[in-house]
């Protein structure tokens, strides 16, 4: 189960993200959030509150959480996974928990239909991208169209099955836009925001041994981090306590401008996850897309 303070900051987060500078705290929530201050800092017991309402900015607010019991917030939403069951079963908890997720169907710029993951709730890799797309919708599995083919391949030549890795993405429904047909969009900051909360649960499920962050989007989503994959590969980051690598997005390898070299870096990180995971690798796999 997440810990309260992970999901109060994500609910912040969210709301920062769609403006809001300001969020409500009772009566109740304020008396709280100043005991809880006071414990922390140990220091003298402060004063009652004022009876009238007060507003903080979220950004103020998350600083005050770092606490083990933080205050309630109105209408933060709650990520709850079964305490006992399988991994699986505790998968299908929080499946059934996103389908209406209030956080994301309040946005209204997400589609209807959930594509929560697919795969092996057991598994050493766990595999993130950014959103689904069109046929991932149609199919509701993340990962089925062309660049779910390639990431087959790759899973493949590791020596892993797609059925073997864990398979998921940081937002849970297809982003949507105007007379939308086949064309998608890259989720915003909001969405991702919006649906982390699972994210986070289902790594502390999962407990993989390694996460591949597929693309910058998932990158930004798992780690905060901006810019080009370029310069955020060929290193570990860490979410949750789990190594992270993060490689460039399978739909890469799908533009006629990918190169035998932008395979080979693709191929590099690979090696680094399997060397990470403790799989054997031949001399063959180590010359992959290797100029001949």
């Amino acid at each position: 189960m997440s810990r309260p303070v992970d999901v109060l900051i994500d609910f912040l987060k969210s709301e920062e993200a769609r403006g809001v500078t300001q969020v409500y705290l009772d009566e109740e929530a304020r008396a709280a959030l100043r005991e809880l201050h006071r414990q922390k800092r140990k220091g003298p017991k402060l004063e009652p509150v004022a009876e009238e309402s007060a507003e903080v900015s979220p950004a103020e607010a998350s600083k005050e959480m770092e606490v083990s019991h933080p205050p309630r917030v109105v209408e933060a939403p709650v990520v709850v996974s079964p305490d006992g069951g399988s991994a699986a079963e505790k998968i299908a908890a929080l499946k059934a928990q996103a389908a209406e997720w209030p956080a994301a169907r309040a946005l209204g710029s997400l589609r209807e239909t959930m594509v929560f993951s697919v795969g092996n709730p057991d598994a050493d890799l766990m595999l993130v991208g950014e959103a689904p797309g069109y046929q991932e919708e149609r199919e509701q599995e993340p990962f089925v169209g062309p660049a779910g083919q390639k990431l087959n391949e790759i899973l493949k030549a590791m020596g892993l099955s797609r059925e073997a890795a864990y398979i998921s993405n940081i937002v849970k429904f297809r982003p949507s836009m105007e007379r939308q047909t086949t064309n998608n969009r890259k989720p915003t900051v909001e969405e991702m925001a919006a649906c982390m909360p699972f994210v986070r649960e289902e790594v502390r499920i999962v407990r993989p041994k390694c996460i591949v962050a597929l693309g910058a989007t998932a990158a930004e989503g798992l780690l905060g981090l901006t810019g080009a994959v370029a310069r955020m590969r060929e290193q570990w980051h860490t979410f949750e306590g789990i190594p992270v690598r993060v490689t460039y997005h399978p739909a890469y390898l799908l533009h006629g401008s990918a190169a035998l070299q932008d395979k080979r870096k693709i191929w590099e990180d690979m090696l680094a996850v399997m060397e990470q995971l403790g799989l054997s690798i031949s001399e063959k796999q180590q010359g992959f897309f290797l100029p001949k």
